[in-house]
């Protein structure tokens, strides 16, 4: 598949723009995918000059495949650099997955300059968000899935660690799961993880309540941290707009 995957991404750039990055973003990336997980493959790309002096800068986004093996999407610099200014944990996952297929050696100078753009209180509230409302939410509605479990795991580990840490989210699931600290909700999760690696990807799974009870609790324990939380980051525009400049330049 990586083969098709760089034959794939040799398409794009035979469009006439040249890709910075090329990484898994997925379940394969996060280090749970199951036997019919497909390949999630993000691509930051780049266009020549002239297109970024023009009043119409026409779209950053290039959707080049979906289907049911491959879902290959590309993001241009401009609009990645302006996420990561934001604190875009989505453009920080990118940056934290350890499956690569492609990277331009120019573009180290995003992943210096990226973690001091990086707001740990945005962070957490973009990852309990996701717990709350995205996955918990299904859960509780009847309709629990191990994907479901593992996703709300996933997501208040990865804002407990923002809080704590106040460094980016790491990619893979083993790097958060080792800070369970409740031997019981570890043993459940790492049997979860074991069921979702052999079986299909939406196989339907029953209500795990004493699972159930550590997130509801995690929640509230984050809520309350979040409400105290203060950060002050400092202001890097220059800093980015001088790593957009010397790319495209």
């Amino acid at each position: 598949m990586n083969s098709t995957i760089l034959d794939e991404l040799h398409g794009v750039e035979s469009t006439g723009v040249e890709i910075l990055l090329a990484v898994e973003s997925g379940s394969r990336a996060l280090g749970f995918a199951s036997k019919d997980s497909d390949y999630d493959v993000r691509f930051v790309y780049m266009r020549p000059v002239r297109e970024y002096l023009r009043l119409d800068r026409g779209r950053d986004v290039i959707d080049w495949r979906l289907d049911d093996d491959l879902d290959i999407v590309g993001w241009d610099i401009f609009k990645f650099l302006g996420l990561i200014l934001r604190s875009n944990p989505t453009a920080f996952e990118w940056l934290g997955s350890k499956i690569v297929y492609m990277e331009d050696e120019r573009f180290q100078s995003v992943r210096n300059a990226a973690p001091r753009c990086f707001d740990p209180k945005k962070s957490a509230h973009h990852y309990l968000g996701m717990a709350k409302k995205h996955d918990f939410r299904y859960i509780e509605a009847g309709r629990p899935t191990i994907r479901r479990y593992l996703y709300a795991v996933r997501a208040l580990l990865a804002a407990r660690w923002s809080l704590e840490k106040k460094t980016p989210v790491p990619m893979p699931f083993e790097t958060l799961k080792a800070d369970i600290q409740e031997r019981k909700i570890a043993l459940l999760v790492e049997h979860m993880l074991e069921c979702k690696r052999s079986r299909s990807e939406s196989v339907s799974f029953g209500r795990v309540e004493p699972l159930d009870a550590w997130i509801v609790s995690q929640i509230e324990d984050l809520e309350r941290k979040l409400a105290n939380f203060q950060y002050e980051g400092t202001d890097e525009r220059e800093n980015i707009n001088r790593v957009f400049q010397n790319l495209v330049l």
